[in-house]
């Protein structure tokens, strides 16, 4: 079965279980005859590699200021979506992508209170104007969340190093995104079984697989 192009972004904080979710549904979609295409952000390319590196793990890592990691989140972006997302979607894939232009429009924007309006024309040039067509966002207790995300990572990661406060905020943002645009973005409670969660997103990508005919 050949499936038109369809790009679903997944966002949410720290430990929310983006990733696991990812696995899950990329196999589901696979088993009904969808061909997938799975990236993340920042990586995806040898460029996004070591843009992800430096972001997060380098030991030089410690003194970088709000606006150096912006327009590096940026850099990996404009290189994921022009070599590879864009490429997937115009052979007809479906593109699930771990993080994406809301995640800098949140902990960005919000959490480190950077201009957003000026972020969202800098999202808008990476992503050379192309927006998630889903976008679901996972939503969990920023504690859980956090005990999760710190027993999984064995090394030092630069981005789950922040404060609470700065978490709960990036938990707010996101869930404001959800009411801003309700058509696009999705907020699904991540703290139930996986297999719950699961068919939770399931669902909204069907009712948008079958808006697509």
């Amino acid at each position: 079965m050949k499936s038109k192009g369809l790009f679903i972004t997944f966002e949410g904080s720290e430990g929310c279980g983006k990733s696991t979710q990812i696995r899950r549904v990329a196999a589901r979609l696979e088993k009904l005859g969808h061909r997938i295409f799975v990236t993340r952000e920042p990586c995806g390319t040898d460029v996004g590699e070591s843009i992800r590196h430096l972001l997060q793990f380098s030991k030089s890592n410690g003194g970088m200021v709000p606006e150096a990691e912006l327009l590096l989140f940026s850099a990996s972006r404009a290189q994921l979506v022009r070599e590879k997302i864009l490429p997937a979607l115009a052979h007809g894939k479906i593109v699930l992508c771990d993080r994406f232009i809301d995640s800098t429009a949140v902990y960005q924007g919000i959490g480190r209170g950077l201009d957003r309006a000026f972020i969202a024309r800098l999202n808008a040039f990476a992503a050379q104007g192309r927006m998630p067509d889903l976008t679901l966002v996972l939503d969990l207790d920023v504690k859980k969340g956090l005990a999760r995300a710190r027993k999984k990572t064995k090394r030092h990661d630069r981005m789950e190093g922040q404060q609470r406060a700065f978490y709960e905020a990036v938990r707010r943002g996101f869930r404001a995104l959800a009411q801003k645009e309700p058509k696009r973005v999705k907020l699904i409670d991540s703290s139930g079984e996986i297999d719950d969660v699961c068919d939770a997103i399931c669902r909204h990508i069907h009712d948008r697989l079958g808006k697509l005919g």
